[in-house]
């Protein structure tokens, strides 16, 4: 049966580059020197490391654990022992560092002791903490951890399953090679995904520029009885993207405030289902991936490379040529370059360019925008990169976020066709940095406001307490001697006092003298308690102040007498003469 298929709006058509390295099969990359693993290497949590230096690992052994449900295990690589856990340079385009396991192998490839796993038997909340431990993470670029994309939403049916082969950005080629030679390990792969996500339909699309592959994963599809659609997508940059493939496969539009479970649909990697397949049905966490090294190197190829593998070496079996200036990890349109060659293969990495001038000219200089509109009508998420670009270039990032500045996925599509050279993508991210850091600063000074608020409010309401703690002890205090009083009874009055005197004034009663303490209210008698407290902690303070006159020697004593002793005759001498008057 025909898929019907349908379009997005916008894209490009670069040239593709993608015949050079796909000439030889998958090559194993030697086992280097040192190996570098990251503990950070995917979107969420940064894993605590389980290991120290001096240390022997195994082959497989967990050296990182996941830190929370959106996070992923981290492994040794190969067999060997730990140098150190320090920082080291990341395969960033920042060139910041990262906590890194460094590893020494020693050559024997000894693996920890497998585990194989049947998905069918075990709950599938079970199978995606296998997964997560497993070190499982989106392999086409984002990283996600995958087990936390295998849950369906509980109010929408899982109708569809898009398996992403489409790989559209140019030079780079491993998703290829893998669909070509790995196929039944992927489609098992799948299997496994379509259990889990209960979905009802498998659908996998790859551009139709790659006809080996897609012939590949027809035939193991029917080898191993499988009701998957394999369905050729038209090569149109960014056709790879999870969005954009779901729009042309199913004809759904993910809107940028639902996740595609909320329209019962979810997208994987094909190098992610092979990963997932390895780890179950042969106890394999994720130790390498298949890597891309194309553009100016006398040997283009794609290599199944250990994570950790310094980017030096790798790049190495290329035999880059001597005019290549620069390193691009990633492709051309979304990549980067590297600052470092020293950085380290990740789980990110599925592609290395060698750049020389002839292969990427200098990019002209910018000028000033012309609003022609050709960025909007290549923009895949219907965007106006022209209004995103005036504001972020004038800082008003309220704008920006108004505009939709975050539903941008930075496929460089509006850098692309802009006739004014404009980097309108570096703008872009610039903007999000901007409101990101800001974001951060405002939860930084909300959360120290909170935190002076709690502390305010703590002691006023210790305050409170003290003094109601002293209140209740002073009544308590007035009601123990005021017994003593009444036994006394009252003073005797003398006849004829001022009291009983005269027709206006009235005689005072025992009645009246008893409830003469009562007159001042509990409130009174409150605040009358807290002052004479301040009071007596104000004359305990001055008690204690330190005095210098302590502890003095004999001759300082000495010396004060005779100052005092002049004083006196200073003082007697100054008085003046009394008069005989007086």
């Amino acid at each position: 049966m025909l898929q019907r298929l349908f379009s997005f709006r916008g894209g490009v058509k670069p040239e593709t580059n993608k015949a050079p390295s796909v000439q030889v099969p998958i090559g194993l990359a030697p086992l280097p020197e040192r190996l570098y693993v990251p503990l950070h290497q995917h979107i969420g949590g940064h894993p605590n490391p389980l290991v120290e230096a001096g240390q022997r690992v195994l082959k497989g052994e967990l050296i990182g654990g996941a830190e929370g449900w959106v996070s992923a295990a981290v492994h040794a690589p190969t067999s060997g022992t730990v140098i150190a856990v320090e920082e080291h340079v990341a395969a960033h385009p920042s060139g910041l560092t990262t906590l890194t396991v460094v590893i020494e192998p020693d050559g024997r490839e000894e693996w920890i002791e497998r585990q194989v796993v049947d998905h069918r038997s075990l709950p599938p909340e079970r199978v995606r903490e296998f997964l997560r431990d497993a070190g499982v993470v989106g392999l086409g670029g984002a990283v996600f951890p995958s087990h936390a994309k295998l849950t369906a939403a509980k109010a929408v049916a899982m109708e569809d399953l898009v398996i992403n082969g489409a790989e559209c950005e140019p030079f780079m080629t491993c998703d290829d090679v893998l669909m070509r030679e790995r196929a039944d390990e992927i489609v098992r792969g799948i299997a496994i995904f379509r259990d889990l996500l209960g979905a009802r339909r498998v659908l996998i699309g790859i551009e139709d520029n790659k006809p080996e592959a897609v012939a590949a994963m027809h035939e193991a599809v029917g080898r191993l009885g499988e009701d998957y659609q394999v369905v050729a997508v038209p090569t149109r940059y960014p056709a790879g993207g999870a969005k954009q493939l779901i729009r042309v496969l199913t004809g759904k539009e993910v809107p940028a405030s639902k996740r595609s479970t909320e329209l019962g649909v979810q997208c994987f990697n094909v190098a992610t289902v092979y990963t997932a397949y390895r780890a179950l049905a042969f106890g394999e966490p994720v130790l390498s991936r298949i890597v891309t090294l194309t553009g100016n190197v006398e040997q283009p190829r794609n290599w199944e490379v250990r994570l950790g593998t310094p980017m030096r070496d790798l790049v190495a079996l290329g035999r880059p040529k001597p005019d290549t200036t620069r390193f691009l990890m990633g492709g051309p349109m979304m990549g980067f370059e590297i600052p470092d060659l020293a950085a380290p293969v990740v789980k990110a990495t599925n592609c290395i360019i060698a750049g020389s001038p002839a292969l990427f000219p200098p990019a002209p200089p910018e000028m000033p925008c012309i609003r022609c509109g050709a960025c909007a009508e290549a923009c895949p998420h219907e965007l106006q990169p022209f209004d995103l670009y005036w504001f972020a270039r004038a800082r008003n990032f309220g704008k920006t976020q108004e505009y939709s500045l975050f539903d941008c996925i930075e496929c460089g599509c509006c850098s692309y066709v802009c006739p004014s050279h404009i980097p309108l993508v570096q703008y872009f991210r610039f903007a999000k940095s901007e409101i990101w850091a800001r974001e951060r600063e405002k939860q930084a000074a909300d959360a120290a406001k909170a935190r002076f608020e709690r502390r305010n409010s703590r002691e006023e309401r210790e305050q409170a307490e003290k003094a109601e703690r002293l209140a209740k002890a002073s009544v308590a205090r007035t009601s123990g001697s005021r017994p003593a009083a009444t036994d006394a009874g009252p003073p005797a009055r003398p006849r004829g006092s001022s009291a009983e005197a005269g027709s206006g004034s009235r005689a005072e009663s025992p009645t009246d003298a008893a409830a003469a303490p009562a007159v001042g209210d509990a409130e009174a008698l409150r605040k009358a308690t807290i002052v004479a407290a301040m009071e007596r902690a104000r004359a305990q303070r001055e008690s204690a102040q330190p005095k210098n006159t302590d502890h003095l020697s004999a001759a300082q004593l000495r010396e004060i007498a005779a100052i005092d002793a002049r004083r006196a005759v200073l003082g007697s001498a100054g008085e003046s003469p009394k008069g005989p008057d007086e």
